[in-house]
């Protein structure tokens, strides 16, 4: 990149929260109390994935940094009750197309009638699209969370709706006055495929709450609670069931890793549609003794699968900005092995660099995992994990950084 990115400072001081104002107004620690419009997908709870973690986090997080939230996404009437009227659910997720997009863009115009807000921040571009033009003298936020088009190309869809899917990002991204990214590496995609200037993107990381990761439960306790063997070295792997993710080379990995640690125990969590080939490849590998498919973990129990692993791995090929399940990891006190893909590297090696393989592919994974479990790779210790989790990467961290983004959107408006 010609342009090095910036990197938000973290906000020293934490302002108290007062009622949403039309107008950015100021509390008694300097800092202005901000009304945020928060363009979502679907809530985390009915429809879990990276972005709606991210979105629901911050909607959770930021009024602690003097961000009043207002959010917008596609689920049930449950929404509006569970967060208090928070966030409305402008249609379902199933809904047609048509009638999401004119929903979306009704929900948003009453709310703007309601109280203009200080700041608009988009996270995911097909329901921004009929959105940002009704808030012409409002600043404008864009969260990038990946690539929507290039992800779409990697399903069952064609070319030609990916192709559609990145014209529609690009005119939605071109709007933003303010760019988040989750690290250097997607702010290079922003940057390259969609024509946004680097000198208005920002690298805010992902967050987790370190507290529901970091349960206090060890290896032992989460193994009997699961019904995992206790004396199995265990890796665990959290990801969609989809063909970038890399699970393919994993579970071939894992004939390497098995002539090193006979007994070793593999487990995936997830769904998505490669489901029955992965199982398929499994069994023609022989290794049903040593790779689990577990189907969906509830966020609930992911805290108890992770603690019960040896180490983690996020196997990925293509298209990770930053990896939430590395921090997850992390934060429940488990060391992660990841490939050197996208922003992977960026969210652990500070940490260790023995947390990053040399290259990707099943022969790299399979070195890799039998080194970490018999020691040959020295990782960080379950405390070491934790700690850095929390310093930089846990919900106050970020939605102080989140929060300075949209100061500064505002302030150069």
């Amino acid at each position: 990149m010609s342009t090095v990115l910036k990197s938000t400072m973290i906000r020293g001081a934490t302002p108290s929260v007062k009622a949403p104002m039309n107008k950015a107004s100021k509390d008694t620690s300097g800092e202005r109390n901000i009304d945020s419009l928060q363009i979502g997908m679907n809530w985390f709870d009915e429809r879990p994935g990276g972005l709606d973690r991210m979105v629901t986090a911050l909607i959770q997080s930021l009024p602690a940094q003097g961000v009043s939230v207002r959010g917008l996404v596609a689920g049930t009437e449950n929404v509006r009750a569970s967060t208090n009227g928070v966030v409305t659910p402008f249609a379902e997720a199933d809904a047609p197309l048509m009638k999401r997009l004119l929903a979306v863009r009704r929900s948003a115009t009453e709310m703007r009638d309601a109280r203009k807000p200080d700041v608009v921040a988009a996270h995911f571009a097909l329901y921004a699209a009929p959105v940002l033009g009704k808030f012409k003298r409002v600043p404008k936020v864009i969260h990038f969370h990946g690539p929507w088009g290039d992800e779409s190309a990697h399903g069952a869809r064609g070319q030609a709706s990916a192709g559609a899917r990145r014209a529609l990002e690009r005119h939605v991204y071109q709007q933003g006055d303010r760019h988040i990214v989750l690290s250097q590496a997607f702010g290079t995609v922003l940057q390259k495929q969609y024509g946004v200037k680097a000198d208005t993107i920002r690298i805010v990381p992902g967050c987790v709450d370190v507290n529901h990761f970091s349960t206090g439960v060890d290896q032992h306790a989460a193994r009997t609670a699961l019904g995992l063997p206790q004396d199995r070295p265990i890796l665990f792997c959290v990801r969609r069931l989809v063909s970038r993710m890399g699970l393919e080379d994993l579970i071939d990995a894992m004939f390497i890793v098995r002539q090193a640690v006979p007994d070793v125990l593999l487990t995936i969590a997830g769904k998505g549609p490669l489901m029955a080939a992965l199982q398929a490849r499994i069994d023609h590998r022989g290794l049903s003794q040593h790779v689990r498919l577990a189907g969906f973990v509830a966020d609930e129990a992911l805290p108890l699968w992770y603690r019960a692993a040896n180490v983690s791995v996020v196997p990925t090929v293509a298209l990770e900005g930053f990896g939430l399940t590395t921090i997850e990891s992390l934060a429940s006190g488990t060391p992660v092995i990841v490939t050197p893909v996208g922003g992977l590297p960026e969210a652990v090696a500070p940490l260790s660099s023995e947390l990053v393989l040399e290259a990707g592919g099943f022969q790299a994974l399979g070195a890799g995992l039998s080194g970490a479990l018999l020691g040959r790779r020295k990782l960080p210790t379950e405390d070491e994990c934790r700690a850095y989790a929390r310093a930089h990467f846990d919900l106050p961290v970020i939605a102080a950084q989140t929060a300075a983004v949209y100061r500064e959107a505002i302030d150069s408006y």
